[in-house]
């Protein structure tokens, strides 16, 4: 799934913490470091509780826009992130006043910097917390600003806006669309069918047969797994993209969870000459979480049966970082260009069903266990995933 830079509004805070503790050491040092010579006549502003003489942060090297602007209100600091964000030349930025060279106007067209006017007006102001506003040409930014005074209710000494791009919100936004929609189609067809039958097996119980009772219920329950699957996926989601995915190690015998899989699956109708396992030995002593390594080897045998087709082949070998499991087929195989989209959020490799979650929750669980994850092609010309753990123990037992 992918990125590109960004940062948090608790970063830009911090990256404007940083900036300033750098921009007051002696005059000509702070001014150089945002590339705007001292003017003639003036000397640079005293040093501010807190300064670290020697210590410097070059505004370019921000991942967010840094503007500032001096107790003037004339802009000091104009860095390369906030010229990418505003299309706009820093050497046209740099001196001229704050609301020529920002002229920013809110989502209702009226202009920013009268609205909330930072040097004009209430004393005991920090600054604006984040919104959206828009620049010339209707181009929407993510804008914050804090104001530095000389004591707690004195004249503004510097205002410090800083400036975020909107891709990548609404890239999460469109992500959290395409998740709920997912979600909301997932579960109206097997809740629509559980409604259906329960319903009609109370209307009608006495004219049905034991046998289209029993199929009903069947069909029900079926569907109830379903959802609950659905479920679990969704709080599994929420639990590795927030970092929160606990880890419970146990020893785990991989060659026995790979024959009881399988096993699983030839009493589910497929054949048994269809899997093909070797295990070489000796293998490293795996603590892992068993239920996670359930849900990895489910997840990849599943698919390999489902999208793949002829002898499907699991592998269990030594590695030189712990235990590697290969799990290959013989069908058509995952093109070339969709090799690196194959682990990303709502992927299916066929028509054939499924919510196109289940290989980012197994990358997320691989990764949960320190280990890796890969995919390529197998020597039968299907799809190949290779999945390492490493060799690790529960904590107490290293300690």
């Amino acid at each position: 799934m992918t990125v590109e830079t960004n940062s948090s509004p608790g970063a830009a805070d911090a990256a404007e913490e940083r900036f300033l503790d750098a921009l007051e050491p002696p005059a000509a040092a702070a001014d150089g470091l945002c590339g705007v010579p001292p003017q003639a006549g003036t000397t640079g502003p005293a040093e501010a509780p807190g300064d670290r003489p020697g210590f410097a942060v070059d505004p370019d090297s921000l991942p967010d826009g840094l503007v500032v602007a001096d107790d003037t209100g004339r802009v000091v600091c104009f860095n390369a992130a906030a010229a990418r964000i505003t299309a706009l030349a820093p050497e046209q930025a740099l001196g001229a006043p704050i609301d020529r060279a920002l002229p920013l106007e809110d989502l209702e067209g009226r202009r920013w910097w009268a609205l909330t006017d930072p040097y004009g007006g209430l004393a005991t102001r920090r600054g604006q917390p984040e919104r959206n506003l828009l620049l010339p040409g209707g181009r929407e930014v993510l804008v914050s600003a804090s104001y530095v005074r000389t004591h707690p209710t004195g004249p503004v000494r510097r205002l410090v806006v800083t400036l975020r791009g909107t891709e990548a919100r609404r890239r999460t936004e469109r992500s959290h669309a395409e998740l709920i929609a997912t979600v909301a189609h997932e579960l109206r067809s097997p809740l629509t069918s559980v409604k259906g039958f329960t319903a009609t097996l109370l209307a009608k119980w006495e004219r049905f047969t034991d046998d289209q009772k029993r199929l009903m219920l069947e069909t029900v329950d079926a569907d109830a797994n379903r959802v609950t699957r659905l479920i679990a996926e969704l709080l599994d989601i929420s639990r590795i993209d927030s970092g929160r995915l606990e880890v419970r190690r146990q020893p785990v015998d991989i060659a026995t969870a790979v024959g009881r899989h399988v096993q699983a699956l030839t009493a589910n109708g497929q054949a048994p000459e269809r899997f093909l396992v070797s295990v070489s030995r000796p293998l490293p002593d795996l603590w892992a979480d068993p239920d996670k390594i359930d849900q990895i080897l489910g997840n990849l045998l599943e698919n390999a049966v489902r999208h793949g087709e002829g002898t499907v082949t699991i592998g269990v070998s030594p590695h030189e970082k712990g235990t590697a499991v290969t799990v290959s087929d013989e069908g058509p195989g995952i093109p070339e260009e969709s090799m690196a989209r194959v682990f990303t959020r709502f992927w299916r490799g066929s028509k054939r069903g499924g919510t196109g979650l289940g290989l980012y929750i197994v990358k997320g669980i691989v990764e949960a266990h320190g280990g890796t994850i890969t995919v390529g092609r197998g020597p039968g010309g299907g799809a190949e995933f290779r999945f390492i753990l490493p060799v690790s123990a529960p904590a107490y037992l290293t300690q």
